[in-house]
């Protein structure tokens, strides 16, 4: 690279040529400190032999550029109606993309961005334009390749509800299932947002689609945040792995905020309902184990229907534990919501319920379904739903899981311990069980009192009478 003194001095010495096919550049530079800038050369031999390099153009300037090269490095802006197009060539084919604005400024300095990302060897910083049913089927396959299928089937449920049947993997198989399982049909059309390419998504689309949601169908604010969210992490795994760049590079979801979620009281039995919970299902043996196993083990429902004869050590401890962990059973596998095993201590009161308990002989399962299989969680809750029905009990494997929290806490068991028995965080016990903790407030009430009498009154301050003088106070300072 040679240093310009006059414009009639130009020394090129060995220059490491960014090649074009038969076309390189050598970086020049004013000695008055202005921006380097590129000039065009063409080689006569090897761009590493050292051979001589020519300037293209008459006289040294641009105007003689190859028609090829100005092809691939600029680009024309051209004007339709009050919208600006660019217009520009790759690998020889025309190509003209509406810049989205009807300024002719900021249509120019798109221009400039463009050429800039020529130069540079970028990605063009334009919008893309990818089908809607394109995005979805590779989201949703490599969904499937990521995680279990029951919460690809929630990221079904939630994407139908937004878009509709617009891709294969949307579209529903049974009409009348889906019918029957909606729980809260909308009055009138279903709010969807309609787009053929998932770039023409909005924020303000977007905030009206929830916003309809929650009027016409009456869905929770919980429900419309996962509506939500399950819009926004598509738009960001198709910005990170599925090609497709939103006008000025933002997720349209992340400017949606979330819906206020109201706090809502936990319920749990207390002694006397949980004797009468039990008693009640006195004539279903295995429903009563699996009861009592959730109020005195804290299990979730579908840790208890995944237990099998060896998770149980009957020789741990004074009782025996539960060891909660991740299993495969034939071709299905399952591991626990925080993918973390823990072991559950059994208390002397679950013993008792367990020991009564004779499973099948030969099950895989510590508590099988009626059919010998193991049970859905879903089928579980409704034939316990059934079963309490006929004493009038509403009481849900929630409810009992609760239970196991609330009455250690109110026992005084800290929160850490409560937590790793449940396998929670302590900021979760926290927020459910942290007001039914007796040592946490019902010592802070009393006052300081005196040492030798704890309901001695306040001593009144001296007041001097009539006549007399006030008493002096000695101060030290001892700085």
């Amino acid at each position: 690279v040679g240093l310009i003194t006059r414009r009639s001095q130009v020394q090129i010495l060995s220059p490491q040529p960014k090649e074009i096919k038969d076309l390189h550049f050598v970086q020049v530079l004013f000695p008055f400190g202005a921006v380097p800038f590129f000039v065009p050369c063409v080689s006569t031999g090897p761009a590493d032999s050292g051979a001589g390099t020519e300037r293209l153009g008459k006289g040294g300037g641009l105007a003689g550029l190859h028609k090829d090269l100005w092809r691939c490095i600029m680009a024309s802006l051209k004007k339709r109606g009050d919208a600006y197009y660019a217009q520009y060539y790759v690998n020889g084919k025309q190509k003209r993309v509406n810049l989205e604005t009807k300024s002719l400024q900021i249509a120019k300095e798109k221009i400039r961005d463009i050429e800039k990302a020529f130069f540079r060897g970028d990605d063009l910083p334009l919008p893309t334009k990818t089908p809607l049913n394109e995005i979805l089927e590779k989201y949703l396959f490599n969904l499937r390749a990521r995680t279990k299928e029951k919460n690809v089937v929630k990221v079904v449920s939630y994407l139908r509800g937004t878009f509709g049947e617009a891709s294969e993997s949307l579209k529903i198989k049974n009409r009348k299932i889906a019918q029957k399982a909606a729980k809260r049909p909308a009055a009138g059309p279903d709010p969807r947002i309609e787009i053929s390419y998932l770039e023409q998504l909005t924020t303000q689309q977007v905030s009206e689609f929830l916003s309809s949601t929650v009027r016409s169908k009456g869905i929770s604010p919980r429900t419309v945040n996962h509506y939500r969210q399950n819009l926004v992490t598509l738009c960001n795994w198709a910005m990170r792995e599925g090609g497709v760049k939103f006008p000025g590079d933002k997720n349209p979801g992340d400017n949606v905020g979330c819906y206020r979620v109201p706090k809502l009281a936990i319920t749990f039995l207390r002694l006397h309902d949980i004797r009468e919970q039990l008693d009640s299902l006195a004539d279903r043996p295995a429903l009563q184990a699996m009861v009592a196993l959730y109020v005195y083990a804290g299990l979730r429902r579908e840790e208890g229907v995944w237990l099998t004869p060896d998770d149980i050590e009957w020789d741990w401890g004074q009782n025996g534990a539960i060891w909660v962990r991740a299993k495969t059973v034939g071709a299905d596998s399952w591991e626990t919501k925080t993918k973390e095993d823990r072991i559950v201590p059994i208390s002397r009161q679950l013993r008792a319920y367990l020991d009564r308990y004779q499973p099948a002989a030969g099950s895989t399962w510590l508590f099988p379904s009626p059919e010998g299989c193991r049970w859905d969680p879903d089928n579980l809750s409704a034939s316990l739903r059934d079963a309490n029905a006929l004493n009038k009990l509403t009481w849900s494997c929630l409810d009992f899981r609760h239970t196991f929290g609330s009455q250690l806490a109110m026992k005084g068991e800290s929160l850490l311990k409560i937590s790793k028995l449940m396998g929670n965080s302590p900021e979760v016990c926290r927020k459910h069980y942290l007001v039914l903790m007796p040592e946490s407030l019902m010592e802070s009430v009393d006052f300081p009192s005196e040492k030798n009498d704890e309901c001695a009154e306040p001593e009144p301050e001296y007041a001097p009478s009539a006549g007399q003088r006030p008493k002096l106070t000695l101060v030290v300072n001892r700085r």
